[in-house]
């Protein structure tokens, strides 16, 4: 049968489309069904028949050969990257993002192109990935997370569209999985925080874990001198009140953060109290985060403040033996392995995780832990957070209903918290290149898009760009991508400004104090601390979608 776009299974093993064979060797498992409703009728979707059961599941879809394929996949467990190839072995583990160009037979070059998307989706509590195999298979990986979560359907695994713009394909084959899921809520239809359209100045490279109340006045004054007025702020990690456990193993990155520590306290640590000493907290919050931010917000016409903080609290959780945190009934839990992300590259955050475990907030309890942090912000005037570290729930599903379950019921807590404390659905999301997330954000719209800018790592600049570009191709249809922070007194100060200045994202720098390239930032900022910024998230153009410029040594 031939359902939407012309999709379909021949009798000889074939997945057509448009009169395109796409996969052949296709297995008699595989099944192609139809979407249902008019507005899901140019696509269909791919499932499978098995009566085996298991928390995670590998099956073969067919080959795939000689055509170019551009995917994005998940080479950390936080981060997405492209990749770019011909044959199914080319495509990684962790694919999130599949699209293809084959060809009508007409043999009119460009316009006889047919685009070709596959969106491995959630169904029901189990989530799909795509990954190829030595065969040049392609296949589907379906994971719940939890040894305990082990049935599954396998109807509507991965959502199929297919037409000549390969733009318009992937966001109206986005949109159909919008209307199928209802459980996200495409770019299109999200608020965007005002944030976005003024420049901004983050602590992070200036100050890392050392940051002070002392050091946001440095910095914004430092920008003012040379005549730039940032209008927003990122209090970057720094300002929290962390704690190891007592027998906890310290992991330490180069940056300063302790990846071992747990949050103690929902307020500010002593650095941001006036007057404030280590070991001792001032209750009166008057006293707290409230005083600087207060001071910076008159004194420098700031318009918006934001704070970091993780999904989790802090990298390591909650502390529950702490008397502070004990009503959010939150418990050490070790993460579960993932054998697609831990065959890509390892991270040192995971590992801390691994070694010392996480302080998990009972989701039944985690709109509470929120709201109270949130609000607790907010009356210090805070108007928004970086939510950092996101992907980590997707290990800590086992007892909790799987990864999906997990992280769909964090999520509508965080969101319902924004929603509930900061009025221009202010909120960053960040290290949360995974589904799981991305198909359960109703509200948020403001995605980090790539790994860190590293000012020291000469090799990872146009790798940061490319990978910013090529993951909004599918990022950017959930939410306005953010380019990240960088120096504006750099070698690749320019090519970075460059590229924010038409991505579409925020602009914003983490210099430190004395050290800034003023003509580059009026290049960007205007007299009023506003940005120009394009509406539309910043995409590569058609004739780069399948040759990655990054890395195939010829541009």
């Amino acid at each position: 049968m031939t359902v939407g776009a012309g999709i379909c299974v021949s009798d000889d093993g074939k997945l057509m489309v448009l009169g395109n064979c796409v996969l052949h060797d296709v297995p008699d498992n595989i099944v192609v069904l139809p979407a249902s409703g008019d507005a899901l009728a140019d696509g269909a979707f791919i499932g499978v028949f098995s009566d085996k059961t298991g928390c995670r599941r590998v099956f073969p879809v067919g080959k795939l050969q000689g055509l170019r394929f551009m995917c994005v996949f998940r080479f950390k467990m936080w981060w997405m990257t492209q990749r770019i190839g011909a044959c199914g072995q080319d495509i990684p583990f962790e694919t999130q993002f599949l699209i293809v160009e084959a060809r009508d037979g007409s043999g009119n070059g460009d316009d006889s192109a047919v685009y070709v998307v596959f969106l491995p989706i959630l169904e029901g509590d189990f989530r799909a990935v795509l990954q190829g195999n030595e065969r040049n298979e392609l296949e589907i990986c379906l994971e719940s997370g939890d040894p305990a979560v082990d049935e599954f359907e396998g109807n509507r695994l991965v959502f199929v569209a297919a037409g000549s713009d390969p733009f318009d394909v992937i966001t109206n084959a986005v949109k159909s999985v919008e209307k199928h899921l209802q459980t996200f809520s495409h770019r299109e239809r999200k608020k965007m925080p005002d944030m976005l359209n003024w420049f901004g100045w983050c602590t992070w490279d200036a100050f890392y874990t050392n940051v002070t109340s002392e050091s946001l006045k440095e910095g914004l004054e430092s920008l003012e001198k040379g005549g730039i007025h940032p209008k927003f702020l990122i209090i970057d990690d720094g300002w929290q009140s962390v704690a190891m456990d007592s027998h906890g193993t310290e992991f330490r990155a180069d940056n300063a953060a302790n990846f071992a520590n747990r949050l103690t306290n929902i307020k500010e640590n002593h650095k941001f109290q006036k007057d404030g000493k280590e070991g001792h907290r001032v209750e009166d919050p008057a006293l707290g985060l409230r005083h600087i931010v207060t001071e910076i917000k008159q004194k420098h016409a700031l318009k918006y403040a934001y704070v970091w903080h993780a999904i989790t609290g802090y990298w390591g959780g909650v502390r529950p033996d702490v008397t502070e945190m004990e009503h959010y009934e939150s418990k050490v839990v070790y993460p579960i392995s993932s054998p697609g992300v831990e065959s890509n590259e390892p991270d040192q955050a995971l590992d801390s995780i691994t070694k010392n475990g996480l302080g998990l907030v009972n989701p039944e309890k985690v709109f509470k832990f929120y709201d109270e942090l949130h609000a607790y912000l907010a009356t210090a005037g805070i108007d928004g957070v970086k939510v950092d570290v996101q992907n980590i729930l997707e290990t800590l599903g086992a007892g909790h209903g799987g990864r999906v379950k997990l992280a769909r019921k964090y999520h509508q807590a965080l969101e319902a918290s924004i929603a509930r404390n900061f009025a221009n659905n202010d909120i960053i999301s960040c290290m949360s290149h995974n589904t799981d997330g991305l198909y359960s954000a109703k509200q948020t719209a403001v995605i980090r898009a790539s790994e860190d800018f590293w000012p020291r790592d000469p090799a990872s600049h146009t790798i940061h760009i490319a990978s910013v570009a090529y993951n909004t191709v599918f990022l950017g249809e959930f939410m306005q991508p953010d380019w990240d922070m960088f120096h504006s007194l750099h070698p690749m100060a320019e090519y970075h400004g460059a590229a924010r200045a038409v991505g579409g994202c925020a602009i914003y720098v983490s210099d430190k104090p004395g050290q800034h390239d003023f003509d580059l930032l009026k290049k960007l900022v205007l007299p009023d601390g506003s940005i120009l910024r394009a509406k539309l998230p910043g995409r590569p153009t058609r004739d780069c979608l399948f040759s990655d410029p990054a890395r195939d040594g010829k541009r």
